[in-house]
């Protein structure tokens, strides 16, 4: 018993007849009778009652209508489903990044955002020492240490957004990536202070697995990180 076959039962159910279920379906008259008799074969019982008109079901046949319209309509939900999910009606787009690289992201996932609502972004926080190469704390220190110079870290706090607002308050200065805090730097409410040393280019990485085919919400992002 496959869809097909229940499909060709509910036709020939609904018309009451084996001819007009067989146009229905563009289909031979011959080719329905040899597909209501496999689906009887596979059930153990017959289906309709023979010689009736028009062609009526035995109660076994009532039964499987009830059951095979609940298959055909989950058939249908199901390819609707996978329908919205390739034009990203729907679906959801995880991600995990750490606090600074979010920054990067963002024009990305606003843009996403506005061509898909109905996809639903979630962004988990990872740490930096969790994600492969980030070594830019430690090349702060070693450039400090290389030009000999004094590099008092007092206090040390948590997040990025915890640093802009202790700086804010006056408690000191920082090392940032400044993607982190050019929307406070355009405002005046904080100052930017270049060191040519300092020069670190950050780079965002696209990597998938080779050969894998990603998911449709991946790989529009992907393609709109490549945009951006």
């Amino acid at each position: 018993m496959d869809l097909a076959e229940l499909q060709v039962f509910l036709t020939v159910a609904k018309e009451g007849s084996f001819s007009r279920a067989a146009e229905r379906l563009y289909r031979t008259q011959p080719a329905i009778s040899l597909a209501i008799r496999k689906l009887e074969d596979s059930l153990g019982q017959p289906l309709f009652v023979r010689g009736a008109r028009p062609v009526r079901l035995t109660d076994a046949g009532t039964l499987l209508r009830d059951y095979a319209e609940r298959l055909i309509n989950l058939r249908d939900e199901v390819k609707k489903g996978l329908s919205e999910l390739e034009g990203l009606n729907r679906g959801e787009l995880s991600l995990g990044v750490n606090e600074s690289s979010i920054h990067a992201l963002l024009p990305a996932l606003a843009k996403f955002r506005e061509l898909h609502p109905g996809v639903q972004l979630r962004v988990h926080r990872m740490f930096s020492r969790d994600i492969p190469e980030s070594p830019f704390r430690r090349r702060v220190i070693e450039l400090f240490a290389r030009h000999r110079a004094a590099l008092n870290m007092p206090i040390e706090m948590p997040t990025i957004e915890s640093i802009k607002r202790f700086v804010q308050m006056g408690m000191g200065v920082a090392i940032v990536p400044r993607m982190c805090v050019h929307w406070e730097i355009d405002r005046g409410w904080m100052k930017e202070v270049k060191i040519r040393q300092l020069n670190i280019p950050r780079h965002v990485y696209l990597i998938s697995r080779r050969g894998a085919r990603l998911p449709f919400a991946s790989a529009e992002l992907m393609r709109i990180l490549r945009g951006e």
